[in-house]
């Protein structure tokens, strides 16, 4: 205990009370072991239940009624496989070898199952008559890019256009908009707006014996052979179309601007250089392996860490991206082919999806074939090549007196 004077004076106990004072200290120091092992066994089973909680979100939403909310995104900005909830669609294994009549029975058999039914004439559909406005929302196609075109309007400039064919484009399905808000897209595209439906198309009919019975049901009560290509399109409920409705190129008019969807070419891991355009370093003058680097990544003073969206090496390419407002400056109705005006996303030979553009000065300004066009009942075909009347056709005379 202090003294006066502030110091602290150790006084020592008598010599019979040091055993009795050892008993109690080992009494005490085991209370306090047993007390600690089950605080840190109760502190333990916390932070497991708690990593148990963090690893599966659906149990803390039920438990907590808490919504997760990702303020930034940390996940990969592509997938290269088809999602799990889709139908198994390539057939994972050959069947034994059959013999060639037994082949060509199969054959036999799939050409009487599916037949095309599709109808060719508007008294055959019933769709019912509605009007066009400018609040409707069509339905797209699904094309493929084969290459690109050069062409010359009648001052002679050189416009270079894209050259996309126009599969074999049907409608699989009609999901009503009631019906399409309750599936797990649906619910979330239209989380606080007005449901709208959706139009399921298919593209490229080719041998069932490539795919999986369930990926070949879900064209089973069309009537159609199974398609290579499927997509969904958001329209309004005044256009939509029955099953078995073919989509042209005349769904569209020369002049109108529309918006292409599709994938990028898929460069594979790249530099800094390449992917971002950096200068890179110096050739020489004591530059050793600097030569295409990025260089620091770090932001100085007193962030020790790396800022979210540095621009580094990675994957480049096969990214979903759309072309808005391109200008349709031909349509060939015998081929199904149509002429837009720049690029397109993705290489050559690959597939994308054209469909009306929602920039607002590129909008219809009268009405387009809606739903979509139909051949007329008289047996009358448009024509066979229509051109933009900017555009200088060849085979016409360059100039006129």
């Amino acid at each position: 205990m202090p003294n006066s004077a502030g110091h602290v004076k150790f006084v020592m106990p008598p010599i019979g009370s040091i055993g009795s004072g050892l008993a109690s200290y080992r009494d005490l120091t085991r209370t306090l072991t047993d007390e600690k092992s089950t605080l840190y066994s109760a502190l333990s089973a916390i932070v497991y239940m708690l990593q148990s909680l963090n690893r599966s979100p659906f149990l803390l939403g039920f438990l907590s009624n808490h919504e997760q909310v990702r303020n930034m995104s940390r996940v990969k900005r592509r997938n290269t496989h088809p999602g799990y909830w889709l139908s198994l669609k390539n057939v994972q294994k050959k069947d034994d070898k059959i013999s060639a009549d037994n082949l060509r029975f199969m054959r036999e058999v799939i050409q009487d199952k599916y037949k095309n039914k599709s109808p060719l004439k508007v008294s055959e559909l019933q769709i019912e008559k509605t009007e066009w406005d400018p609040k409707t929302k069509r339905s797209g196609v699904i094309a493929r890019n084969i290459g690109r075109q050069q062409m010359w309007d009648k001052d002679g400039n050189k416009i270079v256009c894209t050259v996309l064919h126009v599969l074999d484009n049907h409608v699989i399905r009609y999901i009503p908009p009631e019906e399409y808000v309750k599936t797990s897209r649906g619910a979330i595209h239209f989380k606080n707006k007005t449901p709208l439906g959706c139009l399921v198309v298919g593209a490229e009919a080719t041998n069932p014996e490539k795919f999986t019975r369930q990926y070949c049901n879900l064209f089973a009560e069309v009537g159609l052979m199974p398609k290579k290509t499927l997509s969904r399109f958001i329209i309004t409920p005044n256009a939509a179309l029955p099953p078995c409705t073919p989509i042209t190129a005349g769904h569209f008019l020369v002049g109108q601007a529309v918006d292409v969807y599709g994938k990028t070419v898929d460069h594979g891991f790249q530099g800094v250089v390449k992917r971002w355009g950096f200068k890179g370093g110096p050739a020489s003058h004591g530059a050793t392996k600097f030569h295409r680097r990025g260089g620091t990544i770090g932001t100085g003073r007193d962030k020790a860490r790396v800022w979210p969206g540095t621009k580094m090496p990675g994957h480049m390419g096969s990214e979903r991206r759309y072309n808005r407002g391109l200008m349709i400056m031909r349509i060939n109705m015998k081929y199904n082919v149509i002429y837009v005006k720049g690029t397109v996303p993705g290489a050559t030979n690959s597939i994308v999806r054209i469909f009306d553009t929602l920039l607002p000065l590129r909008k219809f300004k009268e009405a387009p074939p809606h739903p979509t066009y139909f051949p007329p009942e008289d047996g009358t075909q448009k024509e066979e090549d229509i051109w933009d009347s900017r555009l200088h056709v060849f085979g016409s005379p360059s100039i006129s007196v």
